[in-house]
């Protein structure tokens, strides 16, 4: 079983969503903000997974503006962008699949989920 990390009020997650049940792909939905990932589970996703840390981001959301990280994710090592990434859910970028303790995809692409789930 897949696990879907999701903010319910983004329209990305919805189609994401909406793909995942056309093709009965079972998941179980987390809402990212109200039960954000631990540093830890953060952590381990990203040793178990050939990801950029930077995918991992939301670089597109007010928080990550906020915080200026454009020009510091790139010094960040997995830990402190684990610790940054579990203070707040926006900062994740979404919607995020795990299973089996690894990142199976983050964002939506058609295409890739295509690949990943058929």
């Amino acid at each position: 079983m897949f696990t879907f990390y999701e903010y319910p009020k983004c329209s990305t997650c919805r189609k994401a969503k909406a793909w995942l049940d056309n093709h009965q792909v079972a998941y179980q939905a987390i809402d990212m903000v109200k039960d954000t990932p631990t540093a830890e589970t953060i952590e381990s996703w990203l040793k178990h997974s050939d990801v950029a840390l930077r995918r991992v981001f939301n670089t597109s959301g007010m928080k990550y503006r906020e915080l200026g990280l454009k020009d510091q994710i790139d010094e960040l090592s997995i830990a402190e962008a684990s610790q940054l990434l579990a203070t707040d859910g926006m900062l994740i970028k979404r919607p995020l699949i795990v299973k089996d303790n690894q990142l199976v995809t983050i964002g939506f692409n058609e295409k890739i989920y295509e690949g990943a789930f058929n």
